[in-house]
């Protein structure tokens, strides 16, 4: 190489680096030597006897010297860095001197939006004065959501934000108005909750006797869940109530009207387990008449019927009436009866014979809460955990089991750990389809391996078994596949159903985001491009951050928040479901779903909040994120007050 010496072997390279500085300053020695006497034998020449070619060579030579020594002292000295070029390149060819002179940049690769979080050792980490802008944010987007539907839906179910006008998909109760209850308090949104709490008192209860059908399930966990809370929350519970880390403002609202109108709902709605020949309840309630049927093709879905027991079981402790918990309960006594895939169940059941139908298994649609039902409902009970309510945290564990190993799958090419499904049962193909619904299973995991405490100190408690932390990492893997659903498209927000690519089966239409790193690992099929402002992802991204403490969490809820802001933002108020999140600009689908206010802002919230708000191991959530208090005894509660 024209005088340079070749570039030392790995194996002369030893861990203190002797020989290698050895070499380097042997080679040192030797070019100053050679300078030198080039320099010494020129002083005999008289200046006008020193040609022009002579000087050309001295030139050369100081240049060569002068890159040799910069390069020791710059590339060289970098040893690592310039060993992993070296050895890339002598994989394929002998050295050359275009690979022997590169110079390390100066500056990190900037990397694609998806790709910055990955390592979360680098991530930088936003001050706490900006999550508390941040947090702001979400709150003024709230109220955003609110002016909209007051302005141009109150009393309605929901918000058609671009038609400017409500629509009753729910049953009519104002669906939205108590969704958003908790909500507002939980932001100190006094001018919403004001709002929402009257409208509630002088109509609500008019409603209930007026109103017909109505599905047990939603109206359970967005109407009686979002009253209970609002009781909570509002001071109506004074046994731990002091534990939410939210401050009570007297006045804005009346708890005792809320619970009156909690118990009317739920004796209504009880109908449909009192009058279905099996534990397995009616999946509809006619409200004005007092009476309860089943669907038209006879069936219940298995998480409707089977999500049902936070509400009731809460309403029995602050009612002192225990009919509700024993009704919702033996829903779940009756599911410990029967034959499972290994912990896995069917998505459809009868009410009339009480056994599953078909033998479709997902965790999607119809299968998601009823396997979060199991781990929450045992959260919930803290003073029956171990005695009579044991078998759910083992029928949960059973289930995850069952989830690692029939339905968890890697990705080709880049190994994205996903969630897919057994639409004919065991003995069926698998199908890599992941609904959005899917992304409350990375919160489930990590709330059932610490349950509710952090990770660190749950590893210095040694509360942590390997299975907890096996499933903690699985929680991980998870979200990310979730957060890389979002980072996938065009618009940086999730369609409602994903199909995974792995060995033997084909690719489909992709994303639309080509600098995702994941975008021959993520399928999005025509019907099934649209996003309806879900929860799941966020809520995950929230239970993850609360445990792990890890700041990647709350900047992938900020990237997605900011997502919400510029596609779904509607000027005139509320937020819109999108129609196609591959294309730009994305179709406005014309609806804003009621958890929207009730879980995902509330969600992305508490996510850039405190952690003492509301601590995971005092409070569980129920499917539509109202928070209800762990139930512990009186003397539980002394200890605390």
């Amino acid at each position: 190489m024209s005088g340079a010496s070749a570039p030392l072997p790995y194996s002369m390279r030893d861990v203190d680096g002797g020989a290698y500085n050895n070499a380097k300053f042997r080679q040192r020695s030797r070019l100053k030597m050679a300078t030198q006497a080039l320099i010494s034998k020129s002083s005999h020449y008289q200046c006008g006897k020193f040609t022009l070619g002579k000087f050309l060579s001295l030139l050369m030579v100081s240049g060569l010297v002068y890159l040799l020594v910069h390069k020791s002292s710059e590339g060289f000295v970098s040893g690592e860095l310039h060993d992993k070029v070296q050895s890339r390149h002598a994989s394929k060819d002998s050295p050359n001197i275009r690979t022997f002179w590169r110079k390390p940049p100066r500056l990190p690769p900037r990397l694609p939006p998806n790709e910055m979080y990955k390592n979360s050792s680098t991530l930088h980490q936003s001050p706490p004065s900006e999550w508390t802008s941040r947090q702001k944010k979400v709150k003024e987007a709230f109220e955003h959501a609110w002016s909209g539907y007051r302005n141009h839906a109150m009393g309605y179910d929901e918000l058609m934000p671009l038609s400017h006008r409500g629509v009753d998909g729910l049953g009519g109760l104002g669906a939205t108005v108590v969704d958003s209850l908790d909500t507002a308090i939980i932001m100190g949104a006094d001018d919403v909750v004001s709002e929402a709490s009257k409208w509630i008192e002088d109509n609500l209860m008019k409603k209930i006797n007026e109103k017909g059908q109505v599905n047990l399930f939603e109206t359970t966990i967005r109407v009686l869940g979002g009253l209970l809370s609002a009781y909570h929350l509002s001071g109506g519970d004074q046994a731990g109530g002091g534990d939410s880390g939210i401050p009570v403002t007297p006045k804005k609202t009346n708890p005792d009207r809320l619970l009156e109108v909690s118990k009317d709902l739920a004796d209504r709605l009880l109908l449909a387990f009192t009058s279905s020949p099996t534990a397995i309840p009616y999946s509809d309630v006619v409200l004005r008449d007092r009476s309860a049927h089943a669907s038209p093709d006879g069936l219940s879905s298995t998480s409707e019927a089977t999500t049902l027991q936070l509400e009731f079981s809460y309403l029995s402790r602050i009612s002192g009436d225990p009919k509700y918990d024993l009704e919702a309960m033996k829903v779940l006594e009756h599911m410990r009866t029967l034959p499972t895939v290994e912990g896995l169940v069917p998505i459809y059941i009868s009410p009339y014979s009480g056994q599953f139908s078909g033998e479709n298994i997902r965790l999607g649609s119809r299968g998601d809460s009823y396997y979060e039902y199991l781990l929450k409902v045992w959260v919930q009970q803290e003073n029956y955990r171990n005695t009579s309510l044991k078998y759910l945290f083992e029928m949960y564990t059973e289930a995850m089991r069952g989830v690692k190993h029939l339905l968890v799958r890697k990705t080709t090419p880049n190994g994205l750990v996903f969630v897919g499904e057994l639409p004919h049962g065991r003995n069926g193909a698998f199908s890599p389809k992941m609904d959005h619904l899917v992304c409350f299973l990375p919160g489930t995991l990590a709330l059932g391996a610490t349950k509710g405490i952090t990770k660190k100190k749950a590893l210095e408690s040694n509360l942590l078994t390997k299975e907890d932390i096996e499933n903690l990492q699985l929680a991980e893997d998870l979200a990310k596949t979730c957060v890389e659903m979002y980072f996938v498209t065009s618009t940086g927000l999730a369609p409602e159903i994903a199909y995974f690519h792995i060995e033997g089966n084909e690719g489909g239409p992709d994303g639309g985001n080509k600098s995702s790193e994941y975008i021959n690992d993520i399928t999005i099929k025509p019907l099934d491009r649209h996003n309806l402002l879900r929860p799941e992802t966020v809520e995950s991204l929230f239970v993850l951050h609360r445990i792990t403490e890890d700041p990647k969490y709350r900047e992938w809820g900020w990237q997605i928040f900011k997502a919400f802001e510029k596609y779904t933002k509607v000027d005139s108020g509320g937020y819109t479901s999108l129609d196609d999140v591959t294309s730009l600009p994305p179709p406005r689908r014309d609806k804003m779903e009621t958890f929207f206010l009730g879980e995902t802002l509330k969600y992305l919230y508490l996510l850039f909040g405190e952690s003492n708000i509301l601590p995971l191991d005092k409070y569980v959530f129920n499917t539509e994120a109202h928070p209800l208090p762990v139930i512990r005894s009186a003397a539980q509660v002394s200890d605390t007050v």
